[in-house]
């Protein structure tokens, strides 16, 4: 006599028998579900952001170019105030592989809507001189009426930084547009966007050096340099720059890389995300423990099924593959809502902003792959509980 030993479920019959546990349980799998989702969707979006933001970020940074230095006077050895030399910006321009050189200089006086404004209402903003091709160095353009010019650069003219002109409630450029600097009237001709390398531009009210000498007692002396350098030159240009711009005194001059500093930004931000994954994990957590919850009941509610399996010759291991896999299913379910609800939110925000959508494989698949792992665990105790119960004591519920 030939004894049959029954046969293992097939992995088609193995996925719908564990569809139809969650089928008949319908609102309790989808919150269990919800719950997965929710975290896996709160990572993949923290990922997701933070990738986007970073791409949008360098994109930007490649348009404005990575190739601007600043100089700036540093601390003098007794811990003063350095100056750099007025001839600093024109031995710079000597340097062979630099394209560009501009400069500004601080002034000691400040700036108001009108002269009746109190002295200490600053605004925090600053009055510096220019030269007159500033916004090509520093990547930004006119956004209303004009920039200085040889004759108005010798005339009580300013220009307004993005920010000072919103401080001091210009919004509009009109005829007669005038402010008050250094104790007397200044004509505004014209408002700057914004310049993203170098935001000090934006908080600042420009005037030409001639102008500042004449009407503001300003020395001369230039208080920040920028420099654009040929692109595949500017590590060579930066190590040379502190001796060129002031030789007796190489240890008084900073030199710094505006786009490096960006770069660092982004990655500090970056560094930030470290939080919201950890809440996002907690959320996955908690989804886990629903999962968990939800196929115990499943166990405790479907003795008789299993009593009635095991009677017509189902083996422990396929019960307990039958709730694993019901297990893993709906944690999977969950996992898949999460990532896709976590790239339409990264798609949403990064449109509003601007930026390419970038989603990491680590953000999707580690998502994806961590919901599946959580319902694994959450799993395999309540599939073994019901591969041990006997058929006699299952089914009493019958």
């Amino acid at each position: 006599m030939t004894i049959k030993v029954p046969g293992r479920l097939h992995p088609a019959d193995l996925a719908r028998t564990a569809g139809v546990g969650l089928r008949t349980r319908r609102t309790r799998s989808a919150l269990s579900a919800l719950g997965i989702a929710i975290g896996v969707a709160a990572m993949v979006a923290v990922l997701g952001l933070s990738a986007s933001s970073q791409a949008g970020l360098l994109a930007e940074i490649d348009k404005l170019g990575t190739n601007l230095l600043k100089v700036a006077p540093g601390q003098t050895l007794g811990g003063g105030d350095a100056k750099l030399p007025m001839q600093a910006p024109g031995m710079i321009a000597r340097i062979g592989p630099v394209e560009m050189v501009e400069h500004t200089g601080k002034t000691a006086v400040n700036a108001y809507r009108s002269p009746y404004i109190p002295s200490f209402n600053t605004n925090a903003l600053t009055v510096n001189a220019v030269s007159l091709n500033l916004p090509a160095a520093v990547r930004t353009t006119v956004a209303q009426g004009r920039y200085l010019n040889a004759a108005t650069a010798e005339q009580p003219v300013a220009v307004l930084g993005s920010a000072a002109a919103a401080r001091l409630g210009i919004a509009k450029i009109h005829a007669g547009a005038r402010i008050w600097v250094g104790g007397q009237w200044f004509y505004v001709a014209g408002v700057l966007n914004p310049a993203t390398l170098t935001p000090e531009i934006d908080s600042s009210v420009l005037v030409g050096y001639p102008a500042a000498q004449k009407y503001l007692h300003f020395d001369g002396h230039p208080s920040m340099v920028y420099v654009r350098a040929q692109t595949d030159q500017v590590q060579h240009v930066q190590k040379v720059l502190a001796a060129t711009a002031n030789p007796q005194a190489a240890s008084e001059v900073s030199v710094s890389r505006p786009s490096a500093a960006l770069v660092a930004r982004a990655a500090a931000q970056s560094a930030l995300n470290g939080l919201f994954l950890g809440l996002g994990a907690v959320a996955l957590l908690v989804g886990g423990i629903g999962v968990a919850n939800t196929m115990v009941i499943s166990v405790l509610e479907r003795r008789s099924e299993i009593g009635l399996r095991r009677a017509l010759g189902a083996t422990k291991g396929t019960i307990r593959l039958q709730f694993f896999a019901e297990a893993i299913l709906l944690a999977a379910l969950g996992g898949a809502l999460g990532v896709a609800l976590g790239v339409l939110a990264t798609t949403i925000y990064a449109h509003l902003k601007g930026w390419a959508t970038v989603v990491p494989l680590l953000a999707w698949g580690g998502g994806l792959g961590a919901a599946i792992a959580i319902g694994a665990v959450a799993g395999l105790l309540p599939a073994l509980r019901a591969a041990r119960m006997q058929p006699t004591e299952a089914l009493r519920t019958i």
